[in-house]
């Protein structure tokens, strides 16, 4: 039986640019980039779990607004179920505990760097997006 992962992801921007993360290189997926977040855990909605992440590997926080892709996507570990959102950064600025970097770029510059396979398509959407503003 496949192991099922549900997950949240923050796509926070501020003044026009966006925050990418850089996985460590411990662990799944090791190096490269996707939107912060985590583990649903069991009685969390996947808004309050993207709070709590965020707290927990950023030590800031976050408004959670609208949901901007969700993907499904089969990794060697299991089936990874993405649901990223878009964020607003309403207190500190991300500190690195899990990560071990952390880059702002502009819709437009997304795809200068490697993400991890269940990032893309939220990534997609966002220059989708932003090349219509």
């Amino acid at each position: 039986m496949v192991k099922r992962i549900d997950v949240v992801g923050a796509v926070i921007i501020r003044d026009g640019v966006v925050l990418c993360a850089q996985r460590g290189l411990n662990g799944a997926v090791p190096g490269l980039w996707e939107f912060p977040g985590g583990k649903i855990e069991i009685g969390e909605t996947p808004r309050e779990a993207l709070e709590r992440e965020i707290v927990e590997e950023l030590q800031c926080r976050v408004v959670v607004g609208g949901q901007v892709a969700s993907t499904a996507y089969e990794y060697d570990f299991g089936v990874v179920t993405l649901t990223t959102f878009y964020c607003e950064l309403v207190e500190g600025a991300p500190v690195l505990t899990e990560h071990q970097a952390v880059l702002w770029l502009k819709p437009s510059e997304l795809h200068t760097i490697e993400w991890a396979p269940a990032d893309i398509p939220a990534v997609d959407s966002i220059q989708r997006e932003f090349a219509t503003q």
